[in-house]
């Protein structure tokens, strides 16, 4: 550039040096000044752009104004199997990019290419290595003022940073790596900002199971204690609140999620393979990550979706017409309202809903509706464009029946998808983020418009870290303004904007592959009708209603997702157990008995083993031959029963012989509306019968006995009587004839005698 300065005579000013720079990158496109201004051909370029593997790992600022100073930090690796020596790292400023799909053209290009690719700022910032071995790593960091980036014009342009060196095998020097990312410029606030509304999910899968103790509180059962590594520091969950409570977003919260930790908070149990539940440990940890969460949404808006995230997609193509499906999902968004509100004492928005990545179709779309949802939460993937407006219209487009689809971008939506572990992944993440949102507000249109951002619905860890990086580079509000799902759902659609809903033919195969099956929703309801048949007679049935309620709604969770196999061993868990408890209200099995006799009292047990009443139960005693056995003169005989919880009630029936022989009896538990409850019970009854004749003897018998009895009692009176009697005459003839006795002897004979 200096040389073509002294050819042009004048000193290379910033903008002479512009131009020069940008006139040699063209003439070098040319097959026949390329090899003047690079050594090695294009192909050769090419084919060693792979030796080195250049990573940036940071980038600050990631959108700079005048005087900030760029550092950029990374990572070399040589791949070849021979050293590069001087060597040095540079810095490429190419033009700026036109629109956003040059942004994505320049994003999937790798390796260095001659004419494409811009030639090195000023090498003074450029950082010297002397010898570069094979499969070592060397870090690195570029330090460049931006005032020598030459950039003359607001928009996204494209950053290279290069390895140069030679080899002994090619002496002259020639790029060997190269990594591209890009550099957002707006150093003022634009006239017409877009609104950016980014949604920041708190939802995670379910945890609890259908079991609760017996106790006042009906203390839940978890699946495993896996939550509480999301909750504790540096967790996932952890971490969407600590990021988000800076940040400014929508919260879009599973209310699910929120009853779940405020369990934990009052204490919990976790089932343990093969063997009883126990204590819980991390309610400590729970009651922080609560209140942290609580003094987050404060002054925020906060959307709450239907209780346990309903799968809307398999809803409405598996489960629709499995009877008593959709009836679950206003429920399920009444209690998402209370739940929030109650938890974190905050109002929320029930007004929306997610299909799973945003894709829609009529079904989807009506099912949405019909959970009392007007918004819907779907993305530019599905609801796309044609391209013939030539730029992004707002989120908000009206799709009939009252409706709105608000589109999210599906390139910011899927930004930070993949791995963000890595620190490459994740700089290069963010400055692709930063250059769509201004490539989007640059475009050409003179009315300000309104983006949302949905990302995936539980992002992990570095994934979490890196939008709240790329969320918190926007806060300088140069090209965009923060707003939330309701000012977007408010905001005035663009006429000219798609609202025609896809057809079914057009929903992803992949996504439709996930989808719950007809099956499971058919176990939903089979578990449903148990529940209901179950729940009358319960003195106190929302002991078992909430909470197998609740357990309905997330057998239908969204979270279910590439987990077919653990989504059926849920369901058949959860049905298994309320069977369970269903079988702790029964007949008492009862061994055969026999009847002597016309008639005689026959007692049937029912057990009741649950910690409450049962009531609304009806025992019934059937005789399988009547003619021979009845009970009331029929066939049959039925008594209401009443059982305290814990207890055991014996019922007795009177049963009537006709003749003598064995009789089955069949004794069967009904709820008060007829519909057999339990399993029934059979026994026999053997009916003696006794003759006239018999009677005849057996009264002779009895009557002999009698008088034997009292002939008995007269014998031995007459005996006494006697012996009595002699007594009386033997003590007369000891006494000596002495005439009167003293007046003391006869007054004590008197009182003897009387």
């Amino acid at each position: 550039m200096a040389e073509a300065a002294d050819i042009l005579g004048a000193s290379p000013t910033p903008v002479r040096r512009r131009w020069l720079r940008r006139a040699v990158v063209l003439l070098a496109g040319t097959p026949v000044l390329a090899a003047l201004v690079y050594s090695p051909a294009p192909e050769a370029q090419a084919a060693q752009a792979a030796t080195v593997d250049v990573q940036l790992t940071s980038m600050a600022p990631s959108a700079p104004v005048k005087g900030d100073t760029l550092t950029i930090s990374g990572t070399l690796v040589n791949n070849g199997s021979e050293t590069i020596n001087d060597a040095h790292v540079g810095l490429r400023v190419g033009p700026l990019l036109a629109d956003r799909s040059s942004i994505d053209e320049a994003a999937e290009r790798t390796g260095f290419r001659a004419g494409a690719d811009p030639g090195e700022i000023d090498p003074a910032h450029a950082v010297k290595i002397a010898s570069l071995p094979p499969k070592v790593n060397h870090s690195f960091t570029l330090t460049v003022p931006v005032n020598k980036l030459e950039l003359d014009k607001d928009g996204v342009y494209q950053l290279g940073v290069s390895l140069s060196g030679a080899t002994e095998s090619r002496p002259s020097e020639q790029v060997l790596g190269i990594k591209r990312t890009f550099l957002p410029w707006q150093p003022e606030a634009a006239a017409k900002r877009a609104q950016l509304t980014y949604v920041w999910p708190l939802i995670s899968p379910t945890h609890v199971t259908a079991e609760t103790g017996s106790d006042e509180t009906q203390t839940p059962v978890f699946l495993d204690d896996s939550l509480a590594e999301e909750l504790r520091p540096g967790g996932r969950l952890e971490r969407m609140v600590a990021l988000g409570k800076e940040l400014p977003i929508t919260w879009v919260i599973d209310p699910d999620l929120l009853y779940t930790v405020d369990a934990m908070t009052k204490g919990y149990r976790v089932r343990v393979p093969g063997g009883k539940p126990v204590q819980g440990k991390n309610k400590a940890v729970a009651e922080q990550w609560l209140s942290s969460l609580e003094a987050a949404v404060q002054g925020k808006k906060v959307v709450a979706l239907p209780f346990a995230d309903p799968d809307l997609a398999s809803l409405a193509h598996r489960g629709k017409d499995v009877s008593g499906t959709l009836g679950q999902l206003r429920p399920a968004t009444d209690k998402a309202k209370q739940a929030v509100e109650t938890v974190l004492h905050v109002p929320a928005s029930t007004d929306f809903s997610w299909p799973v990545d945003g894709a829609i179709d009529p079904s989807i779309v009506n099912v949405a509706t019909s959970a009392g949802a007007h918004n819907i939460l779907t993305r530019s993937d599905s609801l796309s464009e044609s391209g013939a407006l030539g730029y992004t219209p707002s989120a908000a487009r009206p799709i009939g029946a009252g409706a709105t689809a608000l589109v999210a971008d599906e390139e910011l939506s899927t930004a930070f998808e993949g791995d963000m572990l890595s620190a490459g992944n994740s700089t290069l993440a963010v400055q692709r983020f930063l250059a769509h949102t201004l490539a989007l507000n640059l475009q050409k249109t003179d009315e300000q418009r309104s983006f949302v951002v949905t990302p995936q619905r539980m992002p992990g860890v570095s994934q979490v870290e890196t939008m709240a990086e790329a969320v918190r580079a926007l806060q300088a509000g140069r090209w965009t303004v923060p707003g939330d799902l309701e000012a977007a759902a408010a905001a005035k659609p663009d006429p000219s904007a798609a609202t025609q809903v896809p057809g079914a033919g057009q929903y992803p195969e992949d996504l439709r592959k996930q989808e719950l099956p007809v099956t499971a929703f058919e176990k939903i309801r089979t578990t449903q009708n148990t529940l209901d048949h179950f729940k009358v007679i319960l003195a106190a049935p929302d002991r078992v209603e909430i909470p197998f309620g609740n357990t309905t709604n997330r057998e239908m969770s969204t979270s279910w997702r590439g987990r077919p196999a653990e989504a059926a061993v849920y369901r058949d868990q959860v049905q298994d157990y309320l069977i369970g408890l269903t079988e702790k209200v029964k007949v008492v099995p009862k061994s055969d008995a026999t009847l002597s006799g016309h008639s005689a009292t026959i007692p049937v047990s029912v057990q009741n083993s649950l910690v409450q009443d049962v009531h609304d139960l009806v025992l019934r005693v059937k005789s399988a031959n009547p003619t021979r056995l009845m009970f009331d003169g029929k066939g049959e005989a039925e008594q209401q029963v009443t059982v305290q919880g814990d207890h055991t009630q014996t019922v007795k029936f009177t049963a009537n012989a006709t003749a003598s022989g064995p009789v089955e009896v069949t004794a069967q538990l009904f709820t008060k509306d007829g519909v057999p409850y339990g399993k029934e019970r059979k026994f026999t009854v053997d009916a003696t019968e006794i003759t006239p004749t018999v009677m005849l003897v057996i009264a002779g018998g009895v009557l002999l006995l009698v008088l034997a009895g009292i002939k008995m009692y007269a014998s031995r009176k007459r005996i006494a009587a006697r012996a009595a009697a002699e007594e009386s005459t033997q003590q007369s003839d000891e006494s000596p004839d002495t005439g009167p006795q003293s007046t003391e002897g006869s007054g004590t004979s008197e009182t003897v005698d009387r």
